[in-house]
């Protein structure tokens, strides 16, 4: 048997010599079956010769075995040289930069969410909020190696890594509902399989901490969850078109969630800690935190409860007059708050992608329109401001009164007929009203009407708000006109024009509209807020004698539909033609009625707008049934004291 280290010290054998061949029979070719045996070997036949015995190895000499020796021995020295020198390296040159790549293999880095901020209405109700909910994860290697899959298993971890996938499928059916079948596959190894898998998106914190601590009771190990805020809008379609919703990725895409999403997102954190390869923290290792700083908290002017009835009452007129849509605002006057600002069709910001596209943002902002005949309050302030017009003069009104190429007419036929100035608003008068506007210059109603708001953004902070348009100071002359009664010479908003009449009620003074009330900073500091300065734009008198009109006009309605029982109310309403800016052809028309009460001290305003009603051909008829609907609910919910002594009776005509 040879050794190892034979072959350095035993020659290599030598090989023997072949046996020689032996000659082959030849057989006879007259051979036959029957042929004779083969001789006997005679006394001369030599034997066959045995096989020669093999030699023995002898060792070399002494002398021959060195060389090889000491090849070995250099060999076996270099190897271990490098090995030394590897491990020198390895423990002392390097031993930092070794040390730091095992811990970056074990350090892991976490994002901490920032939770947005709240949206409340002005009583504290919270229109937006984010809950505290994570994304449940399963490790199925993990779960198949009873948490050891760094270390050996004993039988008993085998055992209860067997079972456990069924256990733990039971659970999530039980605390996530579902069937625990629809589980049980992302909880065992399939191939590489060793991967987490996701099983719950947003699910309740309160819920993953209580499934965890079920977990832990039956000694079962494999799930985890990651941070993953949820945005909730708690009342539905409240509001909707104000605050707006967030998209899949936590976004604002629409409403005060879009134009505020900076503020309300607040600033991520970040951890860094070092984990053991099963997902355990390290206690003693590495743990940086950065906490996240969360979102500005703001609260708005509005108030929920009315928005919620507005909204109905809202929805209900628009279907009753099969209207495209419609949007109404309720503003305090005197501080320029908007109580409620609704829009129909909407949406349900808990599901936005429900509804359609158009319905996402927010028509009271966005949309344009002529404002017809409202427009003649702040007309008549003006003219009234500048004393061109006293409240009790009589104005002779033809049957119609030429403007540019065109002639101007009134909504009911008639020659020429005699009112009060008070009466031309009061039966909106078209025809007096140019008339008695032609008595100021292009540039003082100009002015005015850019004092008034019109022109210009109400910067309420909805996004894609639209400043309407106003003709400049060098307007032609049928534009003047159309400016004057509320024609087709310019465009508004909801907003401009109930901050505009809303100076009208204020004792001519002017308040921008103002959405938000307050916010709160991460740090608890809470900051009033305001849009801008009030500024004065008609005298007290005007304003008064403006009021006055308006009271007749709601005295006079033969339906008497602004009256609120207890109240001087004070009203007006439009009707305005709808044209296809591509062709100029009406396609129909635009409703409105704004009404604010008590006239002796208005405090609600309400401004309803009707786009394109299929059923009802006046403001009146359309928009001021919803108007006094949403006063007798605002006078009621705010305890507005009640008008003392009877309105007086306002002729209209001599």
């Amino acid at each position: 048997m040879s050794r190892p280290l034979d072959r350095f010290f035993y020659p290599k054998p030598q090989p023997t010599a072949k046996a020689k061949a032996k000659p082959k029979a030849s057989a006879s070719p007259t051979s036959k079956a029957h042929s004779r045996p083969a001789a006997k070997p005679t006394a001369t036949t030599k034997p066959k010769a045995k096989p020669a015995a093999r030699k023995r190895r002898r060792p070399l000499p002494v002398a021959a075995a060195v060389p090889r020796l000491r090849v070995l021995l250099i060999v076996m020295a270099v190897v271990f040289s490098l090995a030394a020198g590897r491990a020198f390296q390895v423990q002392a040159l390097d031993s930092t930069a070794m040390a730091a790549e095992a811990a970056d293999q074990l350090t892991v880095t976490k994002d901490l969410p920032a939770f947005r901020g709240t949206i409340y209405d002005r009583n504290g109700e919270p229109l937006a909020f984010t809950q505290d909910t994570v994304n449940v994860e399963a490790s199925p290697k993990l779960i198949a190696t009873n948490g050891r899959w760094n270390a050996e298993m004993t039988q008993s971890d085998r055992e209860q890594a067997a079972a456990a996938p069924p256990k733990i499928a039971a659970l999530l059916a039980r605390f996530l509902g579902g069937q625990a079948s629809d589980y049980l596959p992302k909880l065992t190894v399939t191939g590489k399989g060793s991967g987490y898998q996701l099983i719950k998106r947003q699910v309740p914190a309160a819920t993953y901490r209580a499934l965890s601590e079920a977990m832990s009771q039956a000694h079962l190990v494999g799930l985890s969850s990651t941070s993953d805020p949820t945005r909730t809008y708690p009342n539905g379609t409240l509001a909707a078109n104000v605050v707006g919703f967030v998209n899949s990725s936590g976004t604002g895409a629409s409403g005060l969630e879009y134009s505020l999403n900076t503020e309300l997102s607040g600033t991520p954190g970040r951890e860094i800690y070092e984990s053991s390869p099963g997902g355990e923290k390290i206690p003693t290792g590495t743990d940086v935190l950065t906490p996240a700083v969360n979102g500005i908290n703001y609260q708005l002017t509005l108030d929920a409860g009315l928005q919620w009835q507005v909204e109905q009452l809202l929805a209900a007129r628009v279907r009753a007059t099969k209207a495209r849509s419609g949007s109404v605002i309720v503003t305090n006057p005197k501080t320029g708050e908007i109580l409620a600002l609704a829009t129909y069709p909407s949406y349900d910001p808990n599901d936005p992608a429900a509804s359609k596209k158009s319905n996402l943002g927010n028509r009271a902002v966005t949309d344009v329109y002529t404002p017809g005949s409202v427009q003649k309050t702040l007309t008549f302030a003006s003219l009234l401001d500048q004393g061109l017009v006293r409240p009790t003069e009589v104005v002779s009104i033809p049957s119609k009164i030429k403007s540019g190429d065109h002639d101007i007419s009134d909504a009911w036929s008639h020659g020429t007929i005699k009112l009060y100035a008070r009466g031309v608003l009061a039966k909106s008068s078209n025809i007096g009203t140019v008339k008695l506007s032609r008595r100021s210059s292009t540039k003082a109603l100009h002015d005015y009407m850019v004092s008034f708001g019109l022109g210009s953004k109400t910067n309420l902070g909805l996004p894609g708000e639209s400043a309407g348009y106003l003709p400049g100071v060098d307007m032609p002359g049928y534009s003047r006109d159309g400016l004057a009664y509320g024609g087709s010479a310019f465009s508004v908003t909801l907003p401009q024009m109930a901050a505009a009449v809303g100076a009208v009620a204020n004792g001519g003074v002017y308040n921008p509209p103002q959405l938000f009330a307050s916010r709160t900073l991460a740090d608890g500091t809470v900051e009033k807020l305001s849009v801008g300065e009030p500024h004065r734009v008609v005298s007290v008198d005007a304003s008064g004698q403006v009021l006055s009109m308006m009271e007749a006009m709601a005295q006079n309605t033969s339906s008497h539909v602004f009256d609120v029982p207890g109240y001087r109310v004070g009203a007006k309403t439009g009707t305005a033609q709808k044209l296809n800016p591509k062709n100029g052809r009406v396609v129909g028309l635009t409703t409105s009625a704004i009404s604010v009460a008590p006239i002796e001290d208005p405090q609600v305003l309400v401004y309803a707008v009707i786009d394109q009603p299929r059923r009802g051909a006046s403001g009146s008829a359309v928009a001021g049934p919803l108007v006094q609907q949403v006063m007798s609910l605002a006078l009621a919910r705010y305890a507005v004291p009640q008008s003392k002594g009877k309105a007086p009776k306002l002729s209209v005509a001599p």
